[in-house]
Parts: C-alpha cells; sequence; structure tokens
C-alpha cells in the first residue's frame, strides 16, 4: 500500500521567485506585508476590441494572481481602463458617435472577451475619466515641486528632475530622440524643453472632450492616468507592477519618473513584463495585416482553452510564435488532457466515485487533501517549477504526466469497456481531483466538446446546456443584456428552460 503524506507536510525549500525588469534579476518575492500582495496591471485602451497580444498578457497575469492565492497569499489586484485617448476619439469621429459610446461598447466586449478566456474579473478596474481629481492633484504636486512646466496650454514633466530616470528601460536621456515621450501630437516636440519630457496634461480642441483645470481646459496625458490610479487605489507602493514589453519605455518609465517624484516613495518593488506576439515569424501589426482579435479566433472554432494552453506553452516572458501549425498542436495536447478532465463529470456513476464538489467560480484554493507519495511529488514538482518564475510549460508537463492514465481511462470507457478493479479506481479519482485542482490554478477547466460560443448553439447534452447557461452569465455581468437574451432564446427553441434564482444561480429543465 502506497504511503499517504497531508498538504501540510509540503515543504517549500525555495521561495517564489519572479523575474524584476527593474533589476534585470529573478528575485525572491518578498511583498510590503507578508502573506498578502498588491498587483495593478496596465489595462486597455478602449478604442477597439482586445487582440492576440492582449490575450496573451492576461492570461499570464491571470495565472500569477492563481497561483499567488493558491500559495495562500491575500491577493488585490487592480486593472484600469484608458477610456481617453487620440485613438477613442478618432475612432468616434470615423463612426459619428461620441468618446463616451466607443468607450462603453469596448468595455464591455472587453469583459466578454475575458470570460470566454476564463480570466478572472480584476478587483478594481477604475477608469480614467473618473480619476480626473487625483489626476490634476498630482500634477499639481509636481508642478510645486519644479518638476513640471506649462506650454501653451499643455503640461509637460521635465526628466531632469527625475533621480535616474531610464533606470527601466536603461535609455540615455542623452540621447535625442524625436516621439521619446509616447503619445503626441503635432507641433508638440516644438513645445518641450528636451525630447524625452512628456506630456501631464493636454489642451483640447475645440469640440473635444475635456475637463476644466489650473491649466486651462484640457485632458490627462497617457502615463500620468497610472499613477495617480495606483496612489488612489493603493497608495505610494505597490508590490508588483504587469504589463506587456512594448510598455517598458515610454509608460512606465515615465510612471516611474512621475510617481516617485511626486510621492518621494518606489512605486513598485518588483515590475514584470510580458514578451510580444509574432505571427509567423513576424510581429502581429494592423498595417502588416495579421493581426487577429480574440473574438474572431475564437469565433472562428478555436476553443478558448487551447488558446490558453497555447500561450501557456511558452514562458511569459518569450517571444510566442502564432502559426496555424502551433495552435493545431496545442489543439491536439488540450484534446487529451480535456479529456482527463472530463472524466470525473462524464464517468463517475460508472466509476462509482462519490460526488465531487464544483469547481469555484473564482481562483482555487490549496486544498488540503492527503496524498500518496507519487501524487505529491507531482504536487510539489508543479509548485518547485511555478515557483521559478512562473515557469507554465513546466507546470504543464506535470499535468499532462498526470493526464496519462485518466485519458486512457477515458478512452476505454467512451468505447464501452469495463472499468478497472475497485482499489485502483480511488488511486485514479485521487489523481483526478489533483489535476483538476493544479489545471485550475493555470485557468484551465473541462471544456465541452461541443460548447456554445457567442455564435454558436448548444447542444442537448447537460455539459453544453451548462456552458451555454456560463456564456449567458458572463454576457450579463458584462451588461450585454441582448447576448444573454439570445442564448436563453437559443436554448428555449431547443426545449431547455432556464429558472434565475437569487444569488446568481441559474437552473434549468427540459420543458
Amino acid at each position: 500500500m502506497r504511503a499517504v503524506t497531508s498538504l501540510k507536510s509540503l515543504s517549500r525549500p525555495l521561495p517564489l521567485r519572479l523575474t524584476n525588469s527593474l533589476s534585470n534579476r529573478t528575485e525572491d518575492f518578498e511583498p510590503l506585508e507578508a502573506g498578502k500582495a498588491t498587483i495593478y496591471c496596465c489595462g486597455v485602451t478602449v478604442y477597439d476590441l482586445c487582440h492576440l497580444g492582449h490575450a496573451r498578457s492576461y492570461i499570464n497575469w491571470d495565472v500569477l494572481r492563481r497561483y499567488l492565492i493558491w500559495r495562500d497569499y491575500d491577493v488585490t489586484f487592480v486593472q484600469n481602463y484608458t477610456d481617453i485617448d487620440d485613438k477613442i476619439l478618432n475612432k468616434a469621429n470615423s463612426e459619428g458617435s461620441t468618446m463616451e459610446e466607443v468607450s462603453e461598447k469596448n468595455i464591455k466586449a472587453f469583459e466578454v472577451d475575458m470570460a470566454r478566456l476564463h480570466i478572472l474579473p480584476a478587483d478594481k478596474m477604475p477608469r480614467a475619466t473618473c480619476c480626473i481629481p487625483g489626476i490634476q492633484t498630482l500634477i499639481g504636486e509636481l508642478e510645486n515641486k519644479g518638476a513640471a512646466y506649462s506650454s501653451d496650454g499643455d503640461v509637460y514633466f521635465d526628466i531632469s528632475k527625475a533621480k535616474n530616470y531610464g533606470q527601466l528601460s536603461g535609455r540615455d536621456p542623452n540621447e535625442q530622440q524625436q516621439g521619446a515621450s509616447g503619445r503626441t501630437n503635432e507641433g508638440e516636440e516644438e513645445r518641450k524643453r528636451h525630447p524625452f519630457d512628456f506630456a501631464l496634461w493636454k489642451k483640447t480642441k475645440d469640440g473635444e472632450p475635456g475637463w476644466e483645470s489650473p491649466w486651462g481646459r484640457g485632458r490627462p496625458g497617457w502615463h500620468i492616468e497610472c499613477s495617480a490610479m495606483v496612489r488612489e487605489e493603493f497608495g505610494k507602493t505597490i508590490d508588483i507592477h504587469l504589463g506587456g514589453g512594448d510598455l517598458v519605455f515610454p509608460h512606465h518609465e515615465n510612471e516611474i519618473a512621475q510617481s516617485e517624484t511626486a510621492n518621494e516613495a518606489q512605486l513598485a518593488r518588483v515590475w514584470m513584463h510580458n514578451g510580444m506576439v509574432n505571427v509567423g515569424g513576424t510581429k502581429m501589426s494592423k498595417s502588416l495585416g495579421n493581426f487577429t482579435t480574440i473574438r474572431a479566433l475564437l469565433d472562428s472554432g478555436v476553443s478558448a482553452m487551447t488558446l490558453r494552453l497555447f500561450v501557456l506553452q511558452a514562458h511569459y516572458r518569450k517571444p510566442l510564435d502564432f502559426t496555424a501549425e502551433a495552435l493545431e498542436a496545442a489543439s491536439s495536447g488540450w484534446k487529451g488532457l480535456n479529456a482527463a478532465l472530463a472524466l470525473g463529470d462524464q464517468f463517475s456513476t460508472q466509476l462509482g466515485w462519490p460526488e465531487t464538489q464544483a469547481l469555484p467560480s473564482g481562483a482555487m484554493k490549496a486544498q488540503n487533501m492527503a496524498w500518496d507519495d507519487v501524487l505529491l511529488g507531482a504536487r510539489v514538482r508543479f509548485t518547485e517549477v511555478m515557483d521559478q518564475d512562473l515557469n507554465s510549460s513546466g507546470a504543464l508537463a506535470v499535468l499532462f504526466e498526470l493526464a496519462k492514465p485518466l485519458k486512457s481511462l477515458a478512452n476505454r470507457l467512451e468505447r464501452g469497456d469495463q472499468a478497472e478493479q475497485q482499489e485502483g479506481l480511488s488511486a485514479l479519482h485521487q489523481r483526478w481531483l489533483l489535476l483538476r485542482e493544479l489545471a485550475a490554478v493555470l485557468g484551465l477547466q473541462h471544456e465541452p466538446l461541443q460548447a456554445i460560443a457567442e455564435t454558436g448553439s448548444a447542444s442537448g447534452n447537460s455539459a453544453d446546456i451548462e456552458a451555454a447557461i456560463a456564456a449567458r452569465k458572463a454576457a450579463k455581468q458584462a451588461k450585454d443584456f441582448a447576448e444573454a437574451d439570445r442564448i436563453r432564446d437559443q436554448l428555449s427553441a431547443q426545449g431547455i428552460e432556464l429558472i434565475d434564482k437569487p444569488g446568481g444561480i441559474t437552473e434549468w429543465r427540459r420543458s
């Protein structure tokens, strides 16, 4: 009989280690307060649908968050919306709508896309337009310190007043570069003292939305938004600041400069950046015609879990090359893992397994169960690779190893073969429980083969109906009530009646 070990005896000889872009080293994670983690993630500028680069970034950071929670950290996760920007205004003008209408439409679309990818909603998602007082206060403080100056209705940050400007990106301010401050307007370079100086406040043109300020009617610059939101939500210093590698310069460099000059304190202890997405070896770009949105990809028939698995096969800091062949390989790998994850739900009665509690709708907490030495070893390996800078590919290897006998059993049962002896089935049940838990830490969950998509339909089996109900719930949470009604009507046409109950619970029955 195999030895059984409690989770409480699981030792972790190495601490969680994360690569800090600020030091360019992999370091032990030491939060401001033991057992807690404060995280700020740069969000989207809501002028259009999200693309594969967003999927890559937010899947990676969702896994970081889930893993910290599984490791028993109390995590507070804030992610912003940039809902005032030239790109939004240009889209509104081209559509004959308003900035608010463009923003609202794309915020709803973002929420639906993230729900489909099984990404946890942030604890808070502040909008730039709701933080104007805090932004103006921060600019005023910089002005009082002599670190900001006005020029023809604009206000700029003077990088000569920042300590160690370039510490994150390694850029030398003495290297002259036009447009170095990021998103610039026509004629802006002539109004600045140094090419690296960047706008804190921008004078608005006639007909553009704006706010009254001590410097005249205008709107915030891109970089100041995040500094103000971090301070408003967390205070002067946070544990982790997240973003894509394309944000290192100028956005994050400028965040550090303005926040640390105003607050006289470190902005973030750890900076983490994910690698870029290439398509067939070429950087993804609208101008190159290789640009793909999350919605277009999922609606084409690629499953959400396949996309998640594809992203997690590469380390978060490395470039990710998107090709049809790589996606097909991920799809093949997910089919096997999905079959193993489905085993307990699909064949529990036939296997004589006890009824299993449903997975939580949020992040998975570590389960304090007794594991035999084989399963404990798998759990330790999973923890060790994830502790080494979120090595998700190594974690997936552990999942595939756990899944092998489960997938084999699922295949035999699908063919109508008999199950094994009871003792063997008990060990396999424990293996399935561990697989399900560790998969959930990576945000992977059983996906019905014919699960409903926004453009799809549900078949008559229970798993697909539950998937349709989950899609409807995601649409309602995103306030896309037209889509929620469409799913209800689709199910009704198939003879499925939904009963909404208090607490967000929906039951169903065949009418």
